[in-house]
């Protein structure tokens, strides 16, 4: 929590003999050194830590060297695996370096904070261990000791002065520093109480009972490593009865501890962290350097910049150095801190500016140091699959977030997106998808990875589905499938499956999708379904899955939407219109992808590209039908019939004579200004639209008259609508538009000859011809020559 102290150090130095209390400051620097000291005088015979009391059986593994902290001991139910705790430590946190010290030198140590079966079972726990009671204080009530002494001291940075008092200065006399803070821990326990903190009080008769047990076994020769707070506690005398009375009949849960990675960023107190520090990289740093610790993080700080691009020489961190010396001097301060140290790297290595000190901030003064623990920690047969597919895959975790470019035709890359999408099924967010896989089919599948140290208690959640990372995924996918509340989710789900090479959970989601989509009449829920299903057979292609009955499914799908849509669409308000044409253009992408059963009874993964579009199929005929018919339908709001016409155009499925004829019609004198502007938005918005305009001045002339014949009284309503169709053009797009409308009504009238410089009146077939050849040699052999 905050400070240090000792109750009674060991007679030799001259003290009232008793146990050794060392009071501390979790993840500090200081602190630890003064650990350090206090045990090499004091030599105790035993060590008692604040930590879960069922951690003595996982101690022995802090002396592994493949241990590197930092680290955390996990503690979770095992009847609910998402309650969890967990304590960490750094290699500067003191517990950490009593618990290495003890162990170099074969003496007992022993956890003695209260058993996280006690802990779990009281409430929602915190990192550090410490729960809330149901019903218990408020944040208003709650003290911080340190911010308590720093403001008797008469500063308002409590950081700043823990730095000045404990861990920028050194002492002769190694347990000076815990006397004087276990005396001030006493006033301020005598004057809050438990300061907010009533949990604290059985936390603390149970440390007493393990001191009283350690002491039956050590004598007086115990030292006890805890948080300042807790110091006067301990040393206060009480009855066995009356601890034990604390501890009566509290809830208990059966757990299961393990050490787990932690990261630097995670002990930041801006990750939310109990106990958190306001810069663990720097502390890291003040712990870990030998001497010199100013010129050595200067040196550190310019090497960082300079791999960044930033110019920095040896005569800037020779002056760095200087400058934080005279601040420290300036301000009165022991030695340079952060603050100065900051102050000087702002003002001559990045040149006045926070660019490239947020940099310094976000990668050493925090850092992204994520630990080790050794395989012999116990973990569940789910975590043992997964560190070894991570071996195979060399695929490690990093703290640190990076970019992931799959290729998917290598077997090691497909590997590693089946291994990333299986977890994120079982809710293990170790890698995040990016860029959309909208358009044609693509072998490319960027990700960004980053590992969280909650991630370990999401496994052991996840752990229940399975052993292995396949099975718990196909066992999760098929509880979803028969669960799943809409038809929109099982697709959803079909496509992960895909993704992640579940074949033995297809059959399953499969027929919940089947019995689902049979059971469903409403278009609208069908048209949210089948886009999944599209993205489901292209990408399952891709990975040479067999997709035959997904196909059968989503061309099912396709022809109820054929037959349900158009009815759909009749009567709907703009809103709701606005919805329904964005489905339109869902659809219409995903059936143009989809394998015609009429042509492909099933997709051959032997041709080049299967997802190419099947344009003359039945399926899509059919299709094309039903975007006709929504041009025609007199109740189809105006958004939806304007875009159904533009994509009858953009697929040369209608005429631009026929465009003409159904623009026409739209924009009619006896059309509503607000229909005619809906019907606009629907044809000419989206992307495209401004260059359809550019290229045929015979609709733009069209629009142009509809536009100039608006009455004034109805101008102003259809204009928020009309500005939003035209605020999305480009800027170049709108220019060309402006400087065709400005060449007056007559040179682009219906049906004269006035053309677009550049364009001609009919097509070159001959000139098009001409990029066959560079086609086929960009495409490849797919390409007709």
């Amino acid at each position: 929590m905050t400070a240090l102290a000792p109750a009674r150090p060991p007679a030799p130095q001259g003290r009232a003999p008793g146990p050794l209390l060392l009071g501390v400051r979790h993840h500090g620097p200081g602190s630890a050194r003064g650990v350090l000291a206090a045990l090499e005088a004091a030599r105790p015979e035993a060590v008692l830590i604040e930590g879960p009391a069922e951690a003595d059986a996982l101690v022995a593994l802090a002396a592994d060297p493949a241990m590197r902290p930092p680290v955390a001991l996990l503690a979770h139910a095992v009847d609910d695996p998402g309650r969890a705790a967990f304590w960490p430590f750094a290699a500067f946190s003191p517990e950490w370096a009593a618990i290495r010290w003890a162990l170099g030198r074969g003496v007992p140590v022993r956890f003695a904070d209260l058993p996280a079966a006690l802990t779990l079972a009281a409430g929602p726990a915190r990192d550090d261990g410490e729960e809330h009671a149901p019903g218990a204080d408020t944040a208003a009530a709650r003290i911080d000791p340190l911010a308590e002494l720093a403001r008797a001291a008469g500063h308002e940075d409590p950081e700043q002065w823990w730095e000045d008092v404990v861990e920028l200065r050194g002492d002769t006399d190694p347990l000076a520093p815990f006397e004087a803070l276990a005396e001030a821990m006493t006033v301020l326990r005598e004057r809050y109480g438990h300061g907010g903190h009533p949990r604290d009080l059985v936390r603390e008769a149970h440390m007493r009972l393990r001191l009283r047990d350690a002491r039956k076994e050590f004598g007086d020769a115990v030292a006890v490593v805890c948080g300042a707070w807790h110091v006067p506690a301990l040393a206060r005398r009480t009855t066995v009865t009356a601890d034990r009375a604390l501890l009566k009949g509290l809830p208990r849960t059966k757990t299961e501890l393990t050490w787990v990675p932690w990261t630097h960023r995670r002990l930041a107190r801006r990750s939310g962290y109990g106990a958190g520090i306001e810069s663990p990289g720097w502390y890291g740093h003040l712990f870990s350097a030998p001497d010199r610790p100013v010129e050595r993080w200067m040196t550190e700080v310019a090497g960082l910049l300079r791999e960044s691009d930033h110019p920095v020489s040896s005569a800037d961190v020779i002056e760095a150095v200087r400058l934080a010396d005279a601040l420290a001097a300036l301000r009165g301060r022991p030695r340079p801190g952060l603050a100065e140290t900051t102050d000087a790297v702002r003002a001559v290595l990045c040149g006045g500016s926070d660019v490239p000190l947020d940099l310094v901030r976000d990668r050493l003064v925090v850092g992204d140091v994520l630990g080790e623990v050794p395989a012999a920690a116990p973990a569940v047969p789910l975590q043992r699959d997964l560190d070894r597919l991570q071996r195979r895959l060399r695929l490690r975790p990093g703290a640190e977030e990076r970019a992931l470019d799959l290729d998917l035709r290598g077997e090691t890359d497909a590997a590693r997106s089946r291994l990333l999408h299986r977890l994120r099924l079982l809710g293990v967010d170790w890698g995040t998808p990016t860029g959309g896989r909208a358009g044609t089919g693509t072998f490319r599948e960027p990700w960004r990875l980053r590992w969280e140290p909650e991630l370990h208690v999401r496994v052991v959640e996840a752990g229940v589905w399975g052993t292995t990372v396949e099975s718990a995924a196909t066992a999760r996918a098929e509880a979803r499938a028969l669960g799943a509340g809409s038809l929109g989710e099982i697709t959803d789900l079909a496509e992960r499956c895909l993704l992640a090479g579940l074949t033995g959970a297809l059959p399953t989601v499969l027929g919940a999708l089947a019995d689902r989509a049979a059971l469903d009449t409403d278009a609208a829920h069908l048209a949210d379904a089948l886009p999944a299903l599209a993205r489901a057979l292209r990408y399952g292609d891709v990975r040479g899955t067999d997709t035959a009955a997904l196909a059968a499914v989503a061309a099912g799908l396709a022809e109820r939407i054929c037959v349900g849509l158009p009815p759909a669409c009749a009567g709907l308000g703009a809103d709701a219109a606005a919805q329904m044409r964005d489905r339109v253009d869902a659809v219409h992408a995903a059936i143009t992808l989809l394998p015609d059963p009429d042509l492909h009874p099933t997709p051959d993964p032997s041709t080049p590209d299967p997802s190419t579009p099947v344009a003359d199929g039945p399926l899509v005929a059919r299709w094309a039908g039903v975007l006709r018919r929504l041009v025609r339908g007199e109740r189809v709001p105006g958004t939806i019939r304007g875009r159904a016409a533009r994509t009858l155009l953009d697929e040369g499925w209608l005429s631009e004579e026929e465009t003409g004829r159904a623009m026409g019609l739209a924009l009619s004198p006896g059309t509503p200004p607000a229909d005619a502007a809906a019907w606009i938005d629907g044809f000419a918005g989206g992307p495209g639209g401004g260059l359809l305009l550019v290229h045929d001045e015979r609709l733009l002339a069209l629009l142009d008259g509809w536009l100039t014949g608006v009455p004034a009284e109805a101008f102003t309503d259809v204009l928020p609508l009309l500005r939003r169709t035209f605020g999305g053009y480009e800027a170049g797009v709108r220019r060309t538009l402006g400087e065709l409308v400005a060449r007056g009504p007559d040179a682009a009238a219906p049906g004269s000859a006035a053309l677009v410089p550049g364009f001609a009146a009919d097509p070159d077939e001959e000139r098009a011809d001409g990029v066959l050849p560079l086609l086929h040699l960009v495409l490849g052999p797919e390409a007709a020559a």
